[in-house]
């Protein structure tokens, strides 16, 4: 039984397809194929129910996953850890976001500090950061909502208001601030289930018993402004956000509930080995938000 194999299992494993797994692997499927008939003859049961195409772990699988999953971990800890140990100014960091916006700045002043660490980023909900993390595919998670797990650590970096973004020519645009019965009827902009601003918008309708009228759903924070400023529909924005560049084309309003707000955090897995790299990143991370700043233009 050799690493290779269990690896190869593993991912076969994850995605329940040998075709995708060996796209993934940058290997024939054949030769995939050979390699995990050869490990369920060396353990001596099947590893997968096969239905055609089709692929499924069994029981057996499901088991020996897990133990394949806690070795492998311990196995890559161990090497990062020794890379670590020998003092190498290099490395990875694998980092899942929601929103990638939030870190924009904090990577513009550690990348020139750190020109050999490679820093690998992707966009997920809270549930896909929760499974990268598990899964071992990720290093760090920056999380508007909280992560589930005993062994899941994290912390706070931002606690800010979010405002209300409409078209300079809305009706509540020279309100100031406006309640959610306000908001009765009114056009929506916001992501897609799963991401905080769907989350906090559906939860606070349904506070106020309303009915959430989404007329857009989508992740591209760069034309966000424009969808309001073209008067397709409205948005809850948090203050990270507000810049001169947007105040000038939408109307931000402050919204009178207290629970319209943003919770930001980094999370990490607290029972796997967090490589120097990471940690570094975490902590450049932690000290960017925490560091005091200017007032925004609003």
């Amino acid at each position: 039984m050799d690493l290779l194999a269990l690896r190869y299992f593993q991912t076969v494993a994850r995605l329940e397809h040998v075709g995708r797994a060996a796209e993934k692997l940058r290997v024939a499927q054949p030769s995939l194929s050979r390699t995990l008939a050869r490990l369920e003859n060396e353990l001596g049961v099947p590893l997968f129910d096969r239905h055609g195409r089709r692929i499924r772990l069994n029981r057996f699988g499901t088991a020996f996953l897990r133990r394949v999953d806690r070795a492998l971990a311990e196995l890559d800890d161990a090497r990062q850890e020794l890379d670590d140990a020998a003092g190498l100014e290099r490395g990875t960091v694998t980092v899942a976001a929601e929103s990638l916006l939030a870190l924009t700045d904090p990577l513009r002043t550690f990348v020139p500090g750190h020109p050999l660490v490679d820093v690998r980023l992707s966009q997920a909900s809270a549930e896909g950061m929760t499974e990268k993390l598990r899964a071992g595919d990720v290093d760090l998670c920056i999380s508007s909502q909280p992560l589930a797990g005993n062994d899941i650590r994290s912390r706070v970096l931002l606690d800010e208001q979010v405002f209300l973004c409409v078209p300079s020519g809305h009706r509540l645009a020279g309100r100031g601030h406006i309640g959610l019965a306000d908001l009765e009827g009114e056009p929506f902009l916001t992501t897609r289930p799963g991401y905080w601003q769907r989350a906090l918008v559906e939860r606070l309708f349904a506070k106020a018993g309303l009915e959430l009228h989404i007329v857009c759903e989508g992740d591209e924070a760069a034309v966000l402004f424009q969808l309001i400023d073209a008067g397709l529909g409205l948005a809850l924005v948090p203050s990270l956000g507000l810049r001169p560049e947007t105040s000038q084309t939408v109307v931000w309003l402050d919204v009178d509930d207290p629970d319209c707000r943003r919770v930001l955090s980094v999370a990490w897995r607290e029972d796997t080995y967090l490589s120097a790299a990471a940690q570094r990143f975490r902590d450049h991370v932690v000290e960017h938000f925490h560091a005091p700043a200017g007032p925004r233009s609003r």
